[in-house]
Formats: structure tokens, C-alpha cells, sequence
């Protein structure tokens, strides 16, 4: 199985649509590769959500995203399922790291999206599990982005973990101090705290 994971024909041309609506444009190409991990930052706005999905369904792709268990309540629930929401307990992240490259290996295609900063408030630091999923599973990081002052989003750099964290730190870091985001003032700064690789 050779690519990523595709959306339906309807499902992309929905989303152009809704994009040209608002006024949007979609930048960047999707790397044809059956698996990888999308870092979708900076996240201050619940108006991120329908403008990454609307950007990846116009790009052709579906994947998999992280949200907090609370908000998948009957109805909307199946609808947030059904686009691809896996439900987190934020509190209890034991071992999620763990079981998110079990998920991708398991998959022969499966794009996992994840925002580092795993809030809309401002944080003090991104939390690293997108970095080690990526480390652990073997797969590249993309570099998914909205800004709102250009009103555009899409993919940017592909990055390969090292091993060397603070180095690939800075290069995603240097990409991100150019986005900008919805609520500027919510921006945490790009830092965070490493931990031995497995």
C-alpha cells in the first residue's frame, strides 16, 4: 500500500469549497508516504480545528487526531469519531506515547495529527509526545500550520528525528516563529523539556 490515507472525492471538494468561502487558501504538498506524524501548531483558537481538517480534506488526506475525552458526548461524539478523533484523558497519559506507536505500526497507512501545546490556553511549554511517537514508530514529522494573517494553511518542512532533540527542536521552532496565529497573545514559547530515548 503505497501513499497516504485518501478522503472521499466529496469530502475534498467540500472542503474547497468551505475554504473558498472563507476566504482560505491551502499551501504545501502532502509527502507520499504511507505513515507519518503531522505537528499542527500553534493552537489558540477552536476555529483551528475546522480549518486543519477543511486543509487536509482539500489536500486529499484523512488521519488521525487527539482530543480530550470530555467532549465526545452523544451527539457529537460519533461525528468527531467518524472524522478521525481518538479521546484522551488528559489525566492519565500513561503510556500514551506508547500505545500511539503501537497504533501506527499496527497500520499499513495512518497520518496521526497532534498539537504539541495540547491546549488553546497558553502553555508554558510544548509537551513531547509527538516527538517520540515519530522517534519510537520510525516516521517523519510534518509541519502542519494555519496563519491567520495571511489566511492560509497547509504542510511545511518534513522533518527526521535524530535522536538529538534540541536540534530538531530549533529547526521546528525557526519554521513556527513566522506562523501566526488566531490569538497571538495565547503563543507559549517553543520549549520543552527532553526525556531519554527507548
Amino acid at each position: 500500500m503505497f501513499g497516504p490515507p485518501k478522503t472521499r472525492k466529496t469530502q475534498t471538494l467540500l472542503a474547497k469549497l468551505y475554504l473558498k468561502m472563507m476566504g482560505w487558501k491551502v499551501e504545501g504538498e502532502v509527502p507520499d508516504l504511507p505513515k507519518f506524524v503531522v505537528l499542527f501548531a500553534p493552537h489558540t483558537s477552536g476555529w483551528d480545528l475546522p480549518f486543519m481538517l477543511a486543509i487536509a480534506y482539500a489536500l486529499g488526506i484523512e488521519g488521525k487526531w487527539f482530543g480530550m475525552k470530555e467532549i465526545f458526548r452523544w451527539p457529537i461524539g460519533k461525528f468527531l469519531k467518524w472524522l478521525g478523533r481518538i479521546p484522551v484523558d488528559r489525566d492519565n497519559h500513561q503510556n500514551m506515547v506508547g500505545q500511539t506507536v503501537q497504533l501506527i505500526n499496527e497500520q499499513e497507512q495512518i497520518i496521526v495529527a497532534i498539537s504539541p501545546e495540547g491546549t488553546r490556553s497558553k502553555s508554558s511549554c510544548w509537551k513531547t509526545g509527538f516527538y517520540y511517537i515519530a522517534h519510537e514508530a520510525r516516521v517523519l514529522i510534518v509541519l502542519a500550520y494555519l496563519d491567520y494573517d495571511r489566511k492560509v494553511g497547509g504542510f511545511g518542512p518534513v522533518i527526521e528525528t535524530t535522536g538529538d532533540i534540541e536540534t530538531d527542536i530549533e529547526i521546528i521552532r525557526s519554521f513556527y516563529l513566522g506562523i501566526t496565529p488566531k490569538y497571538p497573545r495565547k503563543i507559549g514559547e517553543i520549549v520543552f523539556k527532553p526525556r531519554p530515548l527507548t
